[in-house]
This record gives structure tokens, sequence and C-alpha cells, in this order.
């Protein structure tokens, strides 16, 4: 296998495309020059493939001929260049070829690093293809970073990048999951980054693009991806730019009502920060890439991460995937598209593992150097409450409770563990401090009390043992939800 993708170079790629007889199409590049559409003639027997190139550089130009799009570099924009350019394919070739003749469009539109290199390297690109002559068209659509200083070699990046799609199109569509590993072969995800992948069409209709964006992340190609309610697939950028963000970290296996409780308290005194007033805010629910794979020992379990999506969107919240176990990690992740204000909403549990500095050991400034980071430019955690009884069995599961212990008193649901009295070690203490008394911390107020009554992990547990009491634990919705589908183990409907 290995030995295959090495002698697959990109000239092969190209090459192998352009002997096969039955392929033809056009090739429509805005931006960074015609980087695809030369290697395909560099590879030799372009004759065979190529039916036009284009490059309507000028903006003028470019609206006359695909129409106004709001941006250049935008999804709309690359949707109108393939929309055109397979009509015209199919009245100018159809009745001359279209027999034995499976027609593409690919196209993309780019920026490059602009001459003073100071704008943000990106892209939209795509292929419209058939399967079989005649048949009807299918649609992959990707959104590209490059990562390359110099703007002569994120030209190279995307012409290695665009080949791979369409042979990927063409040889892989079978086997999605290889098609979105191949999508870097001989470049690299430190030089090109997919941050976002769509298929669409009857030879994609068993795959579920959100799944296909799991693996963009599970293989390295990008380090997060992002979900709507109705389970669409969204472009990071596009959702955060210069929008102040509110993101809870969890499992949401299943989301219950704390989940909820949570994110909602904390906006209500995130979008009061002074220097939240009169922003745009967007708020996520966020689910870690190890949070995934940790209950199956490595292995993804595609239809656990789907139900936690699909319960998720039906409370209406957009969902953030991340290969970010650390949390200044993330926030440097939201600054590449926002300079507004970022919170972060965490239970106690979640505040002392962030203080755990095992997590920082490979950093050389340790957990002093990630506090450096997570809390530069306006970041606050939202800290929300838990019973001690539920903190002491959470951080000790199945063992005897400590000397001093509350569990067993009578007031033990009454007693509560917030941002003002949780215990961190002491050589950290003042730290702790310094962050509270500046405000970097805050607890969150006007909580749900009843929300507090379960670990995390009990509802889960519940529904596998059949006890019907996990429903008082999670919204109607989502009840309604599990039940209906039969969601984690619940028995499915008869």
């Amino acid at each position: 296998m290995s030995e295959h993708k090495e002698l697959l170079t990109t000239n092969r790629k190209a090459l192998t495309i352009n002997l096969d007889e039955a392929k033809y199409g056009t090739f429509a590049e805005i931006g960074a020059g015609q980087e695809v559409a030369r290697v395909f003639f560099q590879a030799g027997g372009a004759a065979g493939t190529v039916a036009k190139t284009i490059s309507a550089y000028d903006m003028t130009f470019s609206d006359a001929i695909y129409g106004k799009a709001p941006r250049y570099v935008s999804r709309e924009r690359l949707a109108l260049m393939l929309d055109h350019e397979y009509a015209l394919l199919q009245e100018r070739l159809a009745g001359q070829r279209g027999d034995r003749t499976t027609f593409f469009v690919f196209a993309d539109t780019v920026a490059t690093s602009g001459f003073k290199g100071n704008n943000e390297a990106h892209g939209w690109m795509g292929i419209r293809f058939q399967a079989t002559p005649g048949g009807e068209p299918n649609d992959i659509i990707l959104h590209v970073r490059m990562w390359d200083k110099e703007t002569v070699a994120q030209q190279a990046a995307l012409g290695i990048a665009g080949t791979n799609l369409i042979y990927g199109a063409f040889y892989y569509r079978d086997d999605p999951r290889r098609l979105v590993e191949s999508l870097v072969d001989h470049v690299g995800a430190a030089r090109l980054e997919v941050d976002m992948i769509t298929f669409r069409g009857p030879a994609f209709q068993q795959i579920d693009n959100r799944l296909m964006s799991l693996y963009l992340v599970r293989h390295g190609l990008t380090n997060a991806v992002m979900f709507g309610p109705r389970g669409e697939v969204l472009q990071p950028s596009e959702v955060l730019h210069k929008k102040a963000v509110l993101v809870e970290r969890g499992s949401f296996r299943p989301v219950t009502h704390a989940n909820v409780d949570m994110l909602t308290c904390a906006t209500a005194q995130f979008v009061q920060e002074p220097a939240v007033q009169g922003r745009e805010v967007i708020a996520l629910m966020e689910i870690t890439i190890n949070n995934l794979l940790a209950a199956g020992a490595g292995n993804l379990d595609a239809a656990d991460f789907l139900s936690r999506v699909d319960l998720l969107g039906e409370l209406g919240f957009t969902t953030l995937i991340s290969n970010y176990p650390e949390y200044y990690r993330l926030t440097s992740y939201f600054r590449r598209y926002t300079r507004e204000m970022i919170g972060m909403t965490l239970g106690i549990n979640n505040l002392l593992e962030v203080f755990n500095e095992k997590h920082y050991e490979h950093l050389e400034g340790g957990i002093l150097e990630s506090f450096g980071r997570m809390f530069r430019h306006a970041v606050k955690l939202y800290v929300y409450p838990m019973r001690q009884e539920a903190l002491e069995r959470l951080l000790a599961p199945g063992a005897a409770l400590p000397p001093g212990s509350v569990a067993g008193h009578a007031f033990a649901g009454e007693v509560l563990i917030t941002a003002r009295n949780v215990h961190i070690a002491p050589h950290l203490r003042h730290l702790y401090d310094h962050l509270l008394e500046n405000h970097y911390l805050e607890s969150v107020h006007g909580f749900d009390r009843a929300a507090l009554r379960a670990l995390p992990g009990d509802v889960l547990d519940r529904i596998r043992r059949g006890d019907s009491s996990w429903e008082n634990l999670v919204p109607p919705t989502v009840a309604t939800a599990i039940k209906r589908r039969g969601l984690f183990g619940h028995p499915p409907p008869a």
C-alpha cells in the first residue's frame, strides 16, 4: 500500500486522467493562476482531458461571466463557477460525445499571500463530475488554507491538492475515507489544511458529510470542524469571523439539563461584559476528538459521534469538533478568526483539570506558559458549580470517601463547590487567586440547582441499566429522540 502511494505521484495522477478517454472537462481557476491546469498540461496528453481552461482574474470579467457574489473567495462564487461551466459543457458537447464521456468541471477561487503578505491565504475548490456517461452530476466542495510563507509555494500546494481532488473523485469515490486522506498526498497537512469538505450527488447517497468532516480531524488534515443545528457542515472562518465567542466543552453523551443550563447562564453573563456590548455573539458546544475516541480505545464509533451531534442540533446548538485537548490551544484557534472577547464555560471538575500541571509538561514554561497563552486578548472562564458529594465521587469513583467528607451528611446535596471555594493545590493557590481577583475566572450565577443532581456519566449509566429516571435529567426533546432512535444503548422502539 505504501509503495503504491509512493509511486502514485502528482504527475502520475494527472497523466492517468489524461490518458483516460472517458474523462473530459473544464478547469476554471481564479486568484492564484492556473495551478491545477498547469499540472495536467505538464503531465502530457492533456488534449484528451482538457476541454477548456479559464482564469477570469479581473473582477469585471468574472462578474460578467459568472454573476456577482458577496465575496470573490467564497463558496457562493465557487458554486456560480461550477454551475456556469458545467452548463456550457453540457450545452456544447453532450450531443457530440455525451454517450461516451464523463464530463467534469474543476474550479477554484483562491487568495494567496498578497504582495505585502498580510492577508489570509485560503481558498475554495471543488469538482462537479459524472460517475457514468449521461449520469447526474456529483459535487465535492472543500475549503483549504495554505501555510507556506512564499506565494509560489502556496501556488504549488494548490496545484497538488487540486490534482488530488480530481483523481480522488474519479478513482476513490467508492472509498471516501481514502479520498479524504489522499487530498494532501505529496503536499502534507503542514503546508495545506483542509478544514471543510462536503459531498453531494447520486454517487454519494450513503455518505454523511459530518462523518467525512470528522475524518479530516481524525487524519490530521485540520484541527477543528463545525456543524450547524440542522447537521449542515459549516466553514469555521465564516461562522466565527469578528464575533465574540462563548464555548462549552463536554462529552454530551447525552446532553443534559446541566449542559444546557451551564451555557444558558454563562451566555447571560457573557453578553453583559463591556467588551461584548454591541458585538455579535456565537455560542458553541465543543467535543474533543480525544473524547470521541476514548470509549473505543482509539477507534472511532461513528454512530455514537453522530448521535451526540444530532442531539445537540435538536436543541439548536452549533457544534465544534476539535483536536485541542488543552484549553489554551482552543482559544488560540479562535484567535485565527476574531479579535473579540472569548468566553469558556466549564464545570468544577474541568477547572481542576485546567490546573493539572501534567498537561503542560511539554511546554518549556509549564502551566505559566499555558495560562499566558490562554488568557491573553480578553479571555474569561465561567465556572459552573458542582455538588461536593458529586465532585468527591467523580474524583474517586468507587473509592471510600475521604475523612471529612460531607457525602453522608443530611445536607450533602446542598453543599456546592464554586470558583470561590474550590480547593486548588497550595503551590498554585496564589496563581489561582490572581486570576480570580482580576476577573479571568468568574462563578456562574443564576443556575438551576435541580440540574446539578446527576454526576457526569450518570445519565448514560441509567439508560443502559434501563432506569427510566434518566429522562428527568435531560431536555424533553433529547429524551424523545433517544427513545425514538434507540440511542446510547436504549432499546429501540418495537
